[in-house]
């Protein structure tokens, strides 16, 4: 499991490039990837939600656009420079501006239980110190039928593999060193996606810490997965 301590400073590191990043890096598909998690979401129509490892806020904003203005939204990152981009951001958006950005530790949240009808986490299970006690929490935070959402990466089909594997390794890191300045910090993200368990152990994972009804769906050849529970 990774070192909360060294991932909070690597994302402290690359706060202000994530994005743009993020955007180049995937050939703009992280868009269509959020944009699966939303619908989702949306289709629910829960009054109060919570966005986990919110970092630079794009799916709270994404979430924000689509509902009601009485819903209650509430991101929470341990990088407060994270943070820091998702509020200059929001400031003078009026369905952003309502968003509640907090600092606080997945496995640990500074939230009272059974609070939220939903909670989404994108991109950020895997930098978990401990994943079991991170979907814990989220556990902990749901009402009861509350809906989880988690997008992350996971094991591509087996035909894709060698390619994508090459990309991780070899061209990921020198673009976004390019791109960011801080090569170091994708080579430790992109080794923690080709040692992320497939969509089986992930939603295995998520039956252990106590939901039901999860389901998986594989995205751009199996690159990305949805995974959708009930609490």
């Amino acid at each position: 499991m990774p070192d909360p301590k060294a991932v909070n400073s690597m994302f402290a590191r690359i706060a202000r490039r994530y994005d743009l990043a993020n955007h180049l890096l995937s050939g703009g598909v992280d868009y269509l990837w959020r944009q699966r998690l939303v619908r989702v979401v949306h289709d629910a129509a829960p009054e109060t939600v919570l966005d986990l490892a919110t970092g630079s806020g794009d799916v709270a904003f994404a979430l924000a656009d689509g509902l009601a203005p009485s819903v209650q939204l509430t991101g929470v990152d341990f990088c407060q420079p994270m943070l820091d981009e998702a509020v200059k951001k929001s400031a003078g958006h009026p369905r952003w501006s309502r968003i509640e950005f907090k600092q606080g530790d997945g496995m640990a949240l500074p939230l009272p239980g059974e609070a939220f009808d939903a909670v989404t986490i994108s991109f950020g299970l895997r930098n978990m110190g401990d994943r079991h006690q991170a979907l814990s929490e989220m556990r902990r935070v749901l009402r009861p039928g509350g809906l989880l959402c988690v997008l992350e990466f996971s094991q591509p089909y087996y035909w894709v593999r060698p390619f994508y594997y090459a990309y991780l390794k070899y061209f990921l890191p020198v673009l976004a060193g390019l791109v960011t300045g801080d090569r170091s910090a994708y080579e430790y993200l992109c080794g923690s996606i080709e040692t992320f368990p497939s969509r089986a152990g992930i939603t295995a994972e998520i039956s252990r810490a106590g939901f039901s009804e999860v389901r998986a769906t594989p995205l751009t050849f199996g690159i990305v997965a949805l995974h959708v529970a009930v609490a």
